[in-house]
């Protein structure tokens, strides 16, 4: 019986450096792609509490004692409008999956007269203010539904610019004197 022998030739110098580097690139390639499949699976297939879990852990997001979470994308200046005041925003909502459901480029709103959450987060804002929020359905409309466009228990995510706010008691002043300047302009002496 014969035994052949086959000579191993060494390997160059460097080499094992090189496989080892590349091995590194495709366990980094895979985690990298773990979590981009991770991360949409948390977007789309989460529920809300899972949702806003993994949202807080964002940079920049914080959140409240309430549960609303907002990020600060340009702060404003100024103080905060009350319950009481009417502000003036431009607002984009979408739903957890990008569907837009509402937009306005300048919409006067009732501070205290919208939902919840969104009333909270128009209180933590300054004129000029950008901020990304997002509710929870217990602090927008929960089981209810306000249409067709957003389901019961959504999570709602608006981008808001608070453009300007004024108090009850302007607001009222102005009421006043729409009233009195009537179709025809200023009232008449003597009315």
């Amino acid at each position: 019986m014969s035994v052949t022998t086959v000579p191993i030739h060494p390997i160059k110098k460097g080499s094992l450096t090189k496989i080892w580097l590349a091995v590194a690139l495709i366990v980094a390639a895979a985690l990298l792609l773990a979590y981009s499949g991770t991360e949409n699976a948390v977007v789309t297939g989460a529920s809300n509490t899972q949702f806003l879990a993994a949202n807080a852990d964002e940079d920049g997001v914080e959140t409240t004692a309430s549960g609303l979470q907002f990020k600060i994308l340009k702060p404003g200046e100024g103080p905060s409008p009350t319950p009481t005041d009417t502000a003036l925003v431009r607002y984009e909502g979408t739903l957890r999956d990008g569907t837009v459901f509402d937009a306005n480029e300048q919409a006067p709103m009732p501070v205290g007269g919208v939902v919840p959450g969104f009333s909270e987060a128009l209180q933590l804002m300054q004129k000029g203010g950008e901020y990304r929020i997002w509710i929870p359905s217990e602090l927008a409309y929960g089981e209810a539904s306000p249409g067709d466009q957003i389901p019961p228990n959504s999570l709602l995510i608006f981008d808001v610019t608070l453009l300007d706010f004024i108090s009850a008691a302007q607001m009222e002043e102005l009421r006043q004197q729409m009233q009195g300047a009537g179709p025809g302009g200023p009232p008449l002496p003597g009315q």
